[in-house]
């Protein structure tokens, strides 16, 4: 029994200590926005159009050459085209970003592109997407705590251009849709020393979460509409507290005002 005992407080201790460091890495960025980027096609009179994405990158600085930044999370891979059509979209790549101004995106392809006609895979010829990327001007401000969603739309009808020898070439035509999609919010939590685990609440779901960092937070890339913040300090000497009607509004952050923590 004993065991069983320790084994659960060591258990406890290991999961919130965690818990703890994630918080501590998300607050820490509360200087940065949300990027969403989605892939998106027109129909076009092929079989199939495959592309193989390798990275997706962001330029913020003035530098074409150089700057440019690789997105943390980019979900690499083959992508036909013409199954992202009438709004079946896909997530291309999700990323905390630096505020300040998107000037370019740029996406990395491979070697595995290809067109299908009549049953045949016929190789597209990409050089300059395989040398330096496919280079998108954006030119948007970022603003720390929004959620910003870019849609890649591809033309395959204009993109791809039969040469007179029965080849294929890639010349992406590329339409971007940047907007803000989200909203934040943020406030602070007295005593500062007490950790506090915070929650977004649109019942009967929590929407998101995050942890107090010396008494400050801030929950990044929500819906707009209105939720419930929920308060539970780790200290349980400390009672649970929650504020209802916290309004979240699209391309602004929300500040919430200081909670006082009791007994």
């Amino acid at each position: 029994m004993k065991i069983k005992v320790l084994a659960t407080v060591v258990f406890s201790a290991v999961v919130f200590f965690a818990l703890i460091s994630c918080s501590k890495q998300q607050n820490s960025s509360g200087g940065k926005g949300q990027l969403q980027v989605y892939l998106s096609d027109n129909p076009a009179d092929y079989d199939n159009v495959i592309i193989d994405v390798k990275d997706v990158q962001i330029n913020v600085t003035s530098d074409s050459s150089g700057g440019w930044q690789s997105l943390s999370t980019v979900n690499v891979g083959t992508y036909d085209l013409l199954k992202l059509v009438n709004d079946h979209d896909t997530l291309l790549a999700h990323s905390d970003i630096p505020t300040g101004t998107i000037h370019q995106m740029r996406l990395i392809l491979g070697d595995n592109n290809y067109v299908v006609v009549s049953g045949q895979n016929i190789p597209l010829k990409t050089p300059s997407a395989q040398e330096s990327g496919l280079k998108l001007n954006i030119q948007q401000n970022v603003t720390s705590g929004i959620l910003y969603k870019i849609t890649l739309d591809f033309d395959a009808a204009k993109s791809i251009v039969k040469t007179g020898n029965d080849k294929y070439l890639l010349k992406p035509v590329i339409r971007t849709v940047l907007s803000a999609v989200g909203g934040s919010i943020k406030g602070f939590i007295l005593p500062d020393t007490v950790t506090t685990a915070i929650y977004a609440i649109q019942p009967p779901d929590t929407i998101a979460s995050t942890f107090s960092s010396n008494g400050g937070y801030l929950i990044k890339g929500l819906p707009a509409g209105s939720y419930t913040l929920s308060f539970v300090p780790n200290d349980t000497s400390y009672t649970t507290q929650a504020k209802a009607g916290i309004v979240v509004t699209t391309g602004n952050v929300t500040i919430v005002d200081t909670v006082h923590l009791h007994h």
